[in-house]
């Protein structure tokens, strides 16, 4: 079987050391902007890339409403057990704005409880949520903001679990697009807001609560998975939507738009139309004149004429031979290194758009994680592993840091 070679332009330099952090890769947002909304801010996001495609205003600092449930879910998702039960207190209870009508005293499982708070919105489930994992509303909040900065959102800060206006409690159309492409990253997240009715235990009754989705996107758009309304009398009409077609997911946000579900609908369309996802890199490919493969698949989203504008550079890691040794010993080098080489870097007009990790043939390690994928660069080495106690002092340090 002949397998596919992939060429690429060799870089003289040795691989700089990047900082190995979970978090996304700068991104080149695209140029076209010939959609419109009736928005006072809009973004449309590719989840897998993270490139923006689309943005007005996308920075301001705004009220966002029951978007804010966004961050609470991925929040306590990644921070809590869903199996365990999660009881409402007085300051859940009654929580004003839209509610699940929980009973004070009354326990449900996490899952189902963050199953209530997306699909209907819940206030007091978002509040109770906030207890149970943060131990209080306010440490909570502090989990929150501490996501914010660990993904880096520049126009974000969080006062509340549910969203009700509140000084010092806003973000932007960008941040909004960042976060959830972030959190779809995440199965359970993703499949919570792609339900459209969920039915839970009523401990209190003898029916039990089946909520349906408040997103009308669900029902109105091929394609649709997601993800949260909002609305306050001073945020107006807020809308967080995703969709996926022909393996590609998109998010569309838009902040106080009048007219959203349609505006979604063109902004969705706009985004699948004119930057289709391309599958730039295959994992296992070849690397014209080196005996090197790919370590991963990596796809992005390009508009026309941009895939001819795409450059390719291959840098290799430094051989590192002991002194005196015969450099004959190059393989047993290359095992020390668990087979990886350095990396393929990808650029757009000048911008890194991503890194794939190249690899000895036989030393090709198991595919990596979408989340990975997405939110680690590719080829980074500031935690060296060159020999197994190296490897070891690399992840205590990383731990620590």
């Amino acid at each position: 079987m002949n397998m596919k070679t992939l060429t690429v332009k060799p870089l003289v330099s040795l691989l700089i050391c990047l900082l190995l952090v979970l978090v996304p890769l700068p991104c080149v947002r695209a140029e076209n902007a010939s959609v419109s909304t009736h928005a006072r801010a809009a973004a449309l996001i590719d989840v897998e890339s993270g490139r923006l495609l689309y943005s007005s205003r996308g920075d301001e600092p705004m009220l966002i409403a029951s978007l804010t449930k966004i961050m609470t879910a991925i929040v306590a998702i990644e921070n809590g057990d869903l199996a365990s039960k999660v009881k409402v207190g007085k300051n859940a209870f009654a929580k004003e704005g839209s509610s699940l009508y929980l009973k004070q005293g009354e326990e449900m499982s996490l899952e189902d409880m963050l199953y209530g708070l997306m699909l209907r919105s819940g206030n007091d489930a978002a509040t109770a949520i906030a207890e149970h994992v943060g131990g209080s509303e306010q440490g909570f909040v502090y989990l929150m903001n501490a996501k914010a900065e660990e993904l880096n959102l520049k126009h974000t800060h969080f006062a509340n679990p549910h969203g009700l206006d509140a000084e010092g409690h806003y973000s932007s159309a960008n941040d909004l697009a960042e976060l959830t492409a972030y959190a779809l990253h995440n199965p359970v997240f993703k499949e919570i807001v792609a339900t459209k009715e969920k039915t839970a235990d009523n401990p209190n009754e003898q029916w039990d609560y089946k909520w349906s989705n408040k997103n009308k996107m669900l029902r109105l758009y091929e394609g649709a998975d997601g993800v949260k309304t909002g609305y306050t009398k001073k945020a107006l009409r807020c809308l967080v939507s995703s969709a996926t077609r022909g393996g590609q997911q998109l998010v569309a946000v838009t902040l106080n738009d009048g007219n959203d579900w349609n505006d979604h609908s063109a902004l969705l369309d706009f985004g699948f139309n004119h930057y289709p996802l391309k599958t730039l890199v295959e994992r296992g490919e070849g690397i014209s004149g080196y005996n090197l493969v790919t370590g991963m698949e990596f796809s992005y989203p390009l508009g026309q004429g941009e895939e001819a504008r795409l450059v390719t550079k291959l840098v290799l890691n430094e051989e590192k031979t002991p002194a005196g040794a015969d450099s004959r010993a190059g393989e047993g080098a290359a095992a020390s290194s668990f087979g990886l080489k350095g990396a393929i870097i990808l650029q757009l007009g000048g911008k890194e758009i991503g890194r794939v990790p190249v690899y000895a043939p036989n030393q090709l390690p198991p595919e990596a994680t979408a989340y990975t994928k997405r939110y680690s660069p590719a080829g980074a080495a500031p935690y060296p592993a060159d020999n197994w106690l190296q490897a070891f002092g690399s992840a205590l340090r990383a731990l620590f840091q």
